[in-house]
């Protein structure tokens, strides 16, 4: 049995605050945030990316990948217990690039303001952060595409709602919904379609503490919450009270994905996307999104610089 030092047990229906950020909700589920993170799944060397890496690359410092993540939420990146080391799927993610391209991972904490300056100064290599593929980010970076960039429905376990997949499934529902979010626009129009079809729209809540979030699915008052399926399905897993019932792409009606931000024409992307699709073919990358339940939001091959969100 690990100490409490090392393995954190979260009490369902609370939120941790670590060291200033918000982290996960468990329920008899062990959280490892040690910082040695001795469960992270490690890659051995690909020399075939090794070889795609530019010559004359001039790494941030020299012999380690270096990358940018924030810390703030599960199953993201949070800080450790020694309060300065991110853990978390990202971390993870980019210690599998760091060992498929044979370096050493030096990982960054900085705000999320701060990630596009960075990587144009050259301070860090990447940035591995749930950042959205966008035409307007290509402008500036090159991608390297590894998970699904998802949205959830989820409800209360014994809610008799099996399924939503299309406008039609949500009419007349009472749907909890974070303000001035892509998933509240897109649930607009959804409303719009349905009240030209002649259905009901759904009556749209919103909570800004996600203990009364959670007490109103529990309770009814609520059928179901919308929102990023990655934090959604990491907590359903920790606290076994919601269950999905729905995803679509966060860019609905276009696919969106998840990448690694590199700066625009380094050549370092090809090199990233050969590490990821490797350790797609080994199992490594599906036993690190498991790690942290987002198998639903797997990649089957990573891609340099796919068509990304449009321009608004």
């Amino acid at each position: 049995m690990s100490s409490p030092s090392r393995l954190l047990r979260i009490a369902t229906g609370g939120l941790l605050l670590l060291s200033g950020f918000f982290g996960a909700l468990a329920h008899a589920q062990e959280v490892d945030l040690a910082p040695e993170q001795k469960n992270r799944v490690r890659a051995e060397k690909v020399e075939a990316a090794i070889k795609l890496i530019p010559a004359g690359y001039k790494f941030a410092t020299p012999g380690k990948l270096t990358v940018a993540t924030v810390p703030g939420n599960l199953p993201f990146a949070v800080y450790a217990t020694d309060t300065k080391t991110p853990v978390g799927n990202e971390p993870d993610v980019a210690q599998l690039v760091a060992d498929s391209l044979g370096l050493q991972l030096e990982l960054v904490p900085v705000a999320w303001a701060d990630w596009p300056l960075g990587i144009a100064s050259g301070r860090f290599d990447a940035v591995v952060h749930n950042v959205t593929v966008t035409e307007q980010r290509k402008e500036k970076l090159d991608f390297s595409t590894y998970r699904k960039d998802l949205l959830g429905f989820y409800v209360a376990n014994d809610s008799k709602i099996q399924s939503i997949s299309k406008p039609e499934d949500v009419a007349g529902l009472k749907v909890i919904v974070g303000a001035s979010t892509n998933q509240e626009q897109i649930l607009l129009r959804w409303n719009e379609a349905n009240i030209a079809k002649g259905l009901k729209p759904a009556e749209i809540q919103y909570y800004d503490d996600v203990v009364v979030q959670d007490l109103a699915l529990q309770s009814g008052r609520a059928d179901a919450y919308l929102g990023p399926n990655a934090i959604s399905a990491f907590r359903a897993a920790q606290g076994n009270k919601t269950r999905l019932v729905g995803t679509f792409s966060g860019g609905w009606p276009v696919t969106a994905e998840i990448a690694v931000a590199t700066r625009k024409g380094s050549g370092l992307a090809d090199a990233i996307t050969a590490a990821i699709n490797a350790q797609i073919k080994s199992g490594n990358y599906g036993k690190t999104l498991a790690r942290w339940n987002l198998t639903a939001e797997a990649v089957t091959e990573s891609q340099t610089n796919p068509p990304g969100l449009p321009k608004k």
